[in-house]
């Protein structure tokens, strides 16, 4: 079964420094039917000001990914940590017992865009912790490529989940196949560009749910970047 998501269905809120889409059930937005899908719990499609962001704020239990799509994103945590994340980088927060933490847009000419991913760990109270790694474009290039995963596999960010994150970049004739084991389903996600993904042609912030099916496939991309989740 495969049921699309437009972009144009996603909760919105647009507060002057901050244009954010919500796939899921966020803040001031609620949607009974897209509250989450399996363990993943949001996805926010978010671009921020030129100097502006989020300051400080707490987090618990939950792992948080970031994901640049354009411009830079400064990270600061009351784990010590501070970096400066840009487009191909993934980076990893398990809130767990509790951290505090901003992200921020240092750049004062251009805009910061990024998504924001909340997965549901599987167990609660882990110890805080942080990693960050990049994957440069021709790693991703018509092909997925795994970014995060449980058990840190080929060089993922580890996540306290059963949940395995592939990204990938298509361009014309460029595809490939992710197979889908039997129990688990998938969940597609285009951050730009348009793509098909089983057959089905999609466009910039568009999603497919896909349960009881054996594989994604993704095709005759347009400078798409695309995210497909493999969840439990």
């Amino acid at each position: 079964m495969i049921k699309l998501r437009k972009a144009g269905e996603r909760g919105h809120a647009n507060h002057g420094w901050l244009d954010s889409w919500h796939s899921f059930s966020f803040a001031g937005y609620y949607d009974p039917a897209h509250v989450q899908f399996g363990a993943l719990r949001v996805i926010n499609d978010d671009r921020v000001a030129p100097g502006m962001g989020f300051g400080t704020h707490p987090h618990s239990d939950m792992e948080i990914i970031s994901y640049v799509l354009e411009g830079e994103l400064e990270h600061k945590d009351s784990m010590g940590n501070g970096s400066v994340i840009r487009p191909g980088s993934v980076q990893r927060m398990s809130a767990g017992t509790g951290v505090l933490h901003s992200e921020f847009n240092p750049s004062k000419q251009n805009a910061a865009h990024f998504l924001q991913i909340w997965v549901i760990p599987d167990r609660k109270g882990v110890k805080p912790s942080y990693e960050e790694t990049h994957f440069g474009d021709d790693e991703k290039r018509g092909r997925l490529r795994l970014v995060a995963s449980a058990d840190g596999a080929d060089g993922s960010v580890t996540i306290h989940q059963d949940l395995r994150l592939y990204s990938g970049l298509f361009d014309g004739e460029e595809t490939a196949t992710q197979p889908i084991a039997a129990g688990r389903r998938a969940y597609v996600h285009v951050a730009r560009g348009n793509a098909e993904v089983n057959g089905i042609a999609l466009e910039t912030g568009d999603a497919l749910m896909l349960s009881d099916e054996t594989s994604v496939t993704v095709a005759a991309g347009k400078q798409a970047e695309v995210l497909v989740f493999d969840l439990a």
